[in-house]
């Protein structure tokens, strides 16, 4: 890194000047008994206005680490300490070797050279799975809420915390609480689906998990960002504040308030014409006056330069960097992330001329003082281990057997015509397609060369087999070409069954940025849901041997494949899978597992049916469509909700299929004439009506059927998913507060109006076993 010699010598003026400052001997904020607000008041009051910038600023492990040789430049270290020293980046693909020497060697340097002795907070990714070498890898987000079971990514959580803080890393930028409304967007695989219940309770428990273990949490992209227009990466977002806070926020809420979460990351978008990264009402309004939020948020990477640049709300050549102080600072954000021009190297300036209040800058800095106490940065400031104890924590063996569970009960079992799943092991297995082997297919966010390590169908499927089992790609994914079709029918014909492996694919940190092909991850958009290339094909030529055709779609999104749902004798959902994913795989497939995934996002038919998210505000999609068709044969019969299309889902939220079947029974409520402060408790008999163990999500919906405004026609309000072995009945209970069951009103104001509300519990929000009403007086 090169450094102008101005800002060297400054920093050398700066250092001698700290020797005549009073002594931090008995300081109240080093001391570890004083309460946190005392602490951070003390150490504010002994900060000058440039050491307060710097808390407001990111730094990154590069500005001292030498990518290529592991050399410390000691110039930068001090430098970047002095004026980044909030934070600093470490998702960097070198050596963890490396990344923990160097860590620590800044933690070190900030303790025994700078006069405060400011830790800093270390941050990389880690939606599933902490970002560097040999970490462990688990499946994505959208598959974790198709598992319908929080306390596994709380446990995921946990190991991701504990792998990071084994090289000195203490802040995660996770988990994502954005929804999946919008799934042309390429991020749809970062998410927890399209609702902000189900999406709430697994963003809570991935915070919960990581803080337990002693890692900061960065809940992301706040607020509302998956919905772009378009689909488009960080296009703006069109809504009102009603659909804002009755739709998108409570998955945030969930996570930052109810789990407590040390920092949060704005986003790139705008909504309603107020960027999210400079909007008071959202940062100010409802974040700290109606929320308490005391900790921080910082800026995406650089998001800030985007006022000038792509909402030209400033000048943009140069970038006016006191105009993006000045909208950012007053509105509530706290922190300027780096990939920008570090506008808020300006405060000092600003703060000297009178343009920004140093009292609004103190603000800022206190909410990331007390984070960094809270979470015991200064008693523990490198939690790293030596090398040998490092990798003993980082993929280890019960780390990479919960990755493992967690991918299994994410698969969801979409069809299973003639109950051809699960496989015979004795069977003679054909392998197909081009995610079924030679790398793993993974979403975004992983290290460099993940795709050359792991579990892959073939490999799974060849562990479980006691039969026969070949492979033949059939084609590229990024390929029109049918060349290899001849091989793979020839192998289809020679099994008893083909297993067919399609779908869509990211790349990893490094790749993403390159502009390699990929149809999903990070600003990779889509227009289309239907497979690319000859895979469709592909999926249609070995059916058409005859063979029994099981299909699994790898992928980070749903898939518009209509043909191959009916035609294919089962089909299987597998969500971009963990490292263990093959073996995840092979064990639903051949009945080790039996399959209890449920749906987290609706799928449609086809990409002009979207929106397809099954919470539609009433007056939207009917119960019962004038639904068109056109046929395979040519045939057309016309409709006029479509004309030739089915508004409805194809398969919708919460559906999944099991090798048992599940009766239900006996739904009943604690009470049905209730107050707005009263909880509720609904129960249901579940029966395992089957021969074979298995897991049910029991699923609570809520209807309100009078509202003073318009409203979801249904909303999700509580889930269990519960064991049951072959022929058992449970007695299963959900508790509803009524207090969650209100409209944001004409006024804008949350109220529990009085009237009925009807509680449906079922199998999928299509799929109602039973129902009882409720009346709040």
């Amino acid at each position: 890194m090169r450094f102008l010699s101005s800002a060297l010598l400054l920093a050398a003026a700066v250092t001698a000047a700290d020797k005549g400052r009073p002594s931090l001997k008995d300081s109240v904020y080093k001391n570890p008994k004083a309460s946190v607000d005392a602490r951070v008041s003390d150490l504010l009051s002994r900060m000058t206005i440039e050491e307060k910038a710097s808390q407001l600023l990111q730094g990154d492990i590069r500005n001292w680490m030498n990518e290529t040789t592991g050399a410390l430049n000691q110039t930068g270290l001090e430098w970047s300490t002095r004026y980044r020293g909030n934070s600093f980046y470490v998702g960097v693909p070198v050596p963890n070797e490396w990344l923990s020497e160097h860590i620590k060697k800044a933690q070190d340097y900030i303790q025994n050279q700078t006069y405060l002795g400011i830790p800093a907070f270390v941050q990389t990714e880690g939606i599933h799975g902490f970002l560097a070498h040999n970490a462990t890898i688990f499946n994505s987000p959208i598959a974790h809420a198709c598992s319908w079971n929080p306390a596994l990514v709380q446990d995921m959580a946990v190991v991701i915390a504990k792998e990071a803080r084994a090289i000195g890393v203490n802040q995660l930028f996770a988990p994502v609480a954005d929804l999946a409304r919008e799934l042309r967007h390429g991020r749809v695989e970062e998410t927890y689906g399209e609702d902000g219940f189900l999406a709430g309770e697994f963003a809570h428990a991935y915070v919960k998990g990581a803080q337990s273990a002693g890692v900061s949490a960065m809940v992301k992209h706040f607020a509302a960002f998956g919905s772009t227009e378009q689909g488009l990466n960080t296009g703006p977002v069109h809504g009102g504040e009603r659909e804002m806070r009755t739709t998108f926020l409570p998955s945030y809420k969930r996570a930052i308030v109810d789990g407590g979460a040390f920092s949060i990351m704005t986003a790139y978008h705008s909504y309603d014409g107020i960027p999210a990264v400079s909007d008071p009402h959202l940062l100010t309004d409802i974040l700290r006056d109606e929320w308490r939020y005391k900790y921080f948020t910082m800026t995406d990477a650089g998001a800030s330069d985007r006022l000038c640049k792509d909402f030209k709300m400033c000048a943009a050549n140069p970038i006016d960097k006191t105009a993006i102080v000045q909208y950012i600072l007053p509105a509530g954000g706290d922190v300027e992330m780096g990939g920008g021009s570090y506008s808020f190297q300006e405060i000092p300036a600003l703060v000297a001329s009178g343009k920004i209040k140093e009292k609004l800058v103190d603000t800022a800095v206190s909410r990331v003082l007390k984070a960094k106490f809270e979470l015991g940065l200064f008693e523990t400031p490198f939690p790293g281990l030596p090398s040998e104890e490092a990798n003993k924590v980082i993929h280890a063996a019960d780390h990479v057997a919960l990755a493992q569970k967690l991918d299994a009960e994410s698969i969801v079992l979409l069809e299973n015509h003639n109950n051809v799943l699960p496989l015979r092991k004795d069977a003679s297995v054909a392998v197909i397609g081009p995610m079924a082997h030679g790398f793993m297919n993974y979403g975004d966010y992983v290290i460099v060369n993940s795709s050359t390590r792991g579990v892959t169908p073939l490999d799974g499927i060849k562990t479980v087999s006691q039969g026969t089992v070949t492979y033949a790609k059939g084609c590229e994914r990024w390929s029109t070409s049918q060349a290899g079709f001849a091989e793979a029918i020839a192998a289809a014909e020679a099994a008893d069954v083909a297993v067919v492996v399609v779908g869509t694919w990211s790349r990893d940190q490094n790749e993403l940025w390159q502009g390699l092909n990929a149809t999903t991850g990070e600003h990779v958009d889509v227009n289309s849901l239907d497979l690319v290339g000859a895979q469709e094909p592909l999926v249609r030529a070995i059916v058409a041997t005859g063979k029994p055709t099981v299909v699994v779609f790898s992928s980070g999104k749903p898939i518009t494949a209509p043909w191959i749902s009916e035609n294919a004798a089962a089909l299987v959902q597998q969500f971009y899978p963990s490292e263990q994913g093959g073996a995840a795989l092979a064990s639903v497939l051949f009945g080790d597992v039996n399959p209890s995934g449920k749906l987290a996002v609706s799928f449609p038919r086809y990409v002009g049916d979207l929106p397809i998210y099954y919470d539609h505000w009433n007056s939207g999609r009917d119960a019962n469509p004038d639904a068109g068709m056109a046929h395979e044969n040519g045939t057309l019969v016309f409709g006029h909700q479509y004309v030739l299309g089915d508004p409805r889902p194809l398969y919708e939220f919460g559906y999944g299929l099991s090798y048992s079947a599940f009766e239900y029974s006996n739904v009943a409520v604690d009470k049905q004439s209730v107050s707005a402060k009263d909880t509720v408790t609904l129960s249901v008999t579940v029966k395992n009506a089957s021969d074979r163990d298995g897991q049910e999500v029991v699923q609570l919906y809520v209807k309100d059927l009078i509202a003073s405004v318009v409203v979801p026609n249904i909303q999700l309000k509580g889930f269990e998913k519960v064991s049951l072995k072959a022929g058992e009945s449970k007695r299963v209970s959900i508790k509803v507060r009524m207090q969650d069951l209100g409209v944001w009103n004409a006024r804008m104001k949350y109220v529990v109006e009085p009237g009925d509300f009807v509680f449906l519990v079922g199998a999928s929000s299509n799929d109602f076993r039973g129902n009882v009403t409720v009346t709040l007086k």
